[in-house]
């Protein structure tokens, strides 16, 4: 098993999809002709993250959608400098965290943005590509 995509119900489409594609690094893609508007967001030919306006009016019967936090991975220390170089550059504040090593699980860093009142983005990368960042 295997994410598949993650939607993200926002009132600010334009300023979330510039964060995804700007920051993170993904690519505005092809999206189905939904009645409703929004982004498809592609990581390596997928269309991983998916922005629904939330100006539209909430379907009976159905709770309004919400998310905590969505968290991806980088797997080189190139990736995770090429993104703090993004970050720094977009002016995009950030906090980290260090997960500390359990069995052998590895040490892993992470980084938070707060994309929205609500919203959470998280980068993860082992600690050894990581090493010169100050927590």
């Amino acid at each position: 098993m295997q994410l598949d995509h993650a939607t993200i119900v926002t009132a600010d489409l334009d300023t979330a999809r510039r964060f995804f594609v700007d920051v993170v690094g993904l690519t505005d893609g092809a999206r189905p002709p939904f009645r409703i508007d929004g982004n498809w967001l592609y990581a390596n030919g997928r269309p991983v993250i998916h922005l629904i306006d939330a100006t539209v009016q909430a379907q009976v019967g159905r709770a309004a959608p919400r998310i905590d936090h969505i968290a991806f991975r980088l797997e080189s220390a190139g990736e995770w400098q090429a993104l703090l170089g993004r970050l720094h550059t977009a002016d995009v504040p950030y906090q980290l965290a260090e997960v500390p090593p359990m069995g052998p699980q590895r040490a892993e860093l992470q980084l938070f943005v707060a994309l929205a009142p609500g919203v959470v983005i998280e980068f993860v990368t082992a600690l050894r590509h990581a090493q010169h960042v100050q927590l």
